[in-house]
């Protein structure tokens, strides 16, 4: 019994951190979505000679004098380019086509104002998802390492399923409100930011996945209390029955006895 207890005690914290682990690098990564935007070409000049306006005439004086009236060959989508980006719960990058690297943009500011509330309730609600998480992970660790009876070891064991369960109640909910904030953002977003395609990326799989390891970790930990549960009663019942079938036989020897002494 001691020793199926805590292998499925070992389970569930593992679990468990496995769950915390991905929910905390989901959270501070910004691959949760991504896809293409669709920029015009920026003027070719000294520095940029390919995926650029080639504008016909002196380059020196079409950049100096702004009212020189520039023609380019280049119609419908040539004229436009499809930039990567990478969009998270506090930023969204996306590639620079000026020069290397990337440049990012807070995405509470690129939300429309009627979804910043709920985009702040993700976050809270992402928080309290990871601190739940650390709750009902110190209290596995309790139960796996520290708990010296079958009582305080179910008790832990109780605490450690409600904590779980409230926290992967909490990630479910944070994930879906930040998916509805994205999408309408998609939609009522800034010009210059809304996206030509996109699709959810490796952050937001790790989000689920932490969610469904959670729900796993709480599932296991119900289940190893339940089992603890069934076998201290019936251990119990077996003990009682074994009492009264042996205090029945003393009885039946003492009342033999007192028989053939009178």
């Amino acid at each position: 019994m001691k020793t199926n207890r805590r292998c499925r005690a070992l389970l569930a914290v593992s679990l468990n951190l496995m769950a915390l682990l991905f929910s905390t690098t989901a959270f501070i990564t910004t691959h949760w979505c991504e896809g293409t935007q669709r920029v015009p070409k920026p003027s070719c000049g000294k520095e940029k000679k390919t995926n650029c306006l080639n504008y016909s005439g002196n380059e020196t004086a079409n950049e100096t004098n702004q009212n020189v009236v520039h023609y380019s060959w280049e119609t419908g989508d040539d004229r436009f380019l499809f930039r990567y980006f990478h969009t998270g719960i506090w930023y969204s990058c996306e590639e620079n086509i000026n020069a290397a690297g990337e440049k990012c943009r807070s995405f509470i500011d690129l939300a429309p104002a009627s979804e910043k509330g709920v985009l702040w309730l993700s976050v809270v609600s992402e928080v309290l998802y990871i601190m739940l998480l650390v709750v009902g992970f110190s209290l596995m660790c309790l139960e796996l390492f520290h708990s010296s009876s079958v009582i305080d070891g179910l008790k832990l064991n109780a605490f450690a399923a409600v904590f779980t369960v409230l926290s992967g109640l909490l990630g479910m909910v944070a994930h879906m409100m930040y998916t509805q904030v994205f999408q309408v953002t998609v939609s009522l977003g800034p010009e210059d930011w809304r996206p030509h395609s996109w699709d959810y990326g490796w952050s937001f799989c790790l989000a689920w996945g932490s969610f469904t390891c959670c729900m796993a970790a709480s599932v296991t930990t119900l289940n190893s209390y339940t089992k603890t549960v069934i076998e201290f009663r019936h251990k119990r019942k077996i003990f009682e029955q074994g009492f009264r079938e042996e205090q029945n036989f003393l009885d039946q020897e003492a009342m033999k006895y007192f028989r053939e002494r009178s």
